[in-house]
């Protein structure tokens, strides 16, 4: 059974990796430092799989504890790399905060393993920026980021490209999610945003549940069907699959080179204002919403051509944008009733 380390692991993506990974025969450690987290979440995985992770909480800003830590787990196989700050928003107003974060970490995890590691790095759809053509492949040019947050994703893939190029003992594979949204079947862990939710689906579900006033939709007049943005949203348990789907790609010697880059969603746009009908639609509950000016930072439409994972890496979204909408849904009544 490989050992698997999750950084990140008690946040939204990456607890439902834990589960995934964990379903699929993987034995789990999860680091993290709680600064976008609860450690109730670990009590959460526990519920779900009936097994306690190995938990270590850690800083990896932090070279030297991140080395100590590496020593004392020789037998850890792969890496998912989730560990970063991800709000769009606050990183065009706290810039340092997002590259000294999300920069060190990852050279602090590849340091640490002394690049010798197969690592799935958790990237973003941010990285191409308003593609030129829909949908965008993997091909596509990366292009200026929109915000701080994209771009700290476009350097740490190039971080990883070049140290991939010199050192062929790291093994990597990029993940270009989407917009992940949703919760596990449980209802037992899903996204736990601190503070005012910066993700369109998290202000959905407090708004309707009571916890926010009206739903923003950020501008209503991109050259869009219905004038508000479009983004390719892909249930957090397909995207969780992915991963393992990739670390089993690296443990069994097809990846092409040692390293690669998959986009991750759906295939398919949907705009703001069809999510809230969707919502609408799975849950019965009616939604009160305003429509305000385009928000600093947001790209007009983005949605992936998936060709490349479902054919490499075998893997393929199956759950449909009312089962996220509803599963999010779920998870908000749950903490109605459970609060963290």
């Amino acid at each position: 059974m490989s050992k698997i380390l999750v950084t990140g692991g008690t946040g939204f993506i990456g607890s439902h990796t834990v589960v995934e990974l964990h379903n699929a025969g993987y034995e789990v450690v999860i680091v993290d430092n709680f600064a976008n987290s609860n450690p109730k979440i670990l009590n959460q995985l526990k519920k779900i799989t009936g097994k306690e992770f190995q938990f270590f909480e850690l800083d990896l800003c932090d070279e030297a504890k991140v080395k100590a830590f590496v020593d004392q787990n020789a037998d850890i196989t792969g890496v998912i790399h989730f560990a970063a700050y991800k709000a769009v928003g606050e990183s065009v107003q706290q810039p340092l905060k997002y590259y000294r974060n999300n920069l060190y970490s990852l050279i602090n995890v590849i340091n640490g393993f002394n690049a010798d590691i197969d690592l799935v790095f958790s990237s973003s759809c941010t990285v191409y920026g308003q593609p030129d053509v829909l949908p965008v492949t993997e091909a596509a040019p990366v292009k200026k980021a929109e915000s701080p947050y994209g771009n700290t994703k476009q350097i740490a893939e190039e971080i990883l490209q070049d140290s991939c190029a010199v050192m062929p003992a790291l093994k990597v594979i990029s993940l270009r999610y989407f917009n992940p949204v949703g919760a596990h079947a449980t209802a037992l862990i899903g996204e736990l945003p601190i503070g005012v939710p910066q993700n369109l689906v998290p202000f959905i579900t407090q708004s309707a549940i009571g916890k926010r006033g009206p739903i923003t939709v950020y501008g209503n007049d991109y050259a869009t069907p219905d004038g508000s943005a479009v983004r390719d949203y892909i249930h957090v348990v397909d995207l969780a699959k992915a991963h393992v789907a990739a670390i089993r790609r690296m443990e069994s010697k097809k990846a092409s080179s040692n390293y690669e880059v998959f986009n991750l969603g759906t295939g398919k746009g949907s705009s703001v204002l069809e999510i809230i009908q969707a919502f609408e639609k799975s849950t019965g509950q009616k939604l009160n919403y305003t429509i305000g000016a385009r928000r600093e930072g947001d790209v007009e439409k983005v949605w992936g051509d998936v060709t490349k994972s479902t054919q490499e890496l075998g893997w393929k979204a199956e759950l449909d944008i009312n089962e996220m909408m509803l599963s999010a849904w779920n998870w908000e009544k749950y903490l109605k009733d459970n609060p963290f």
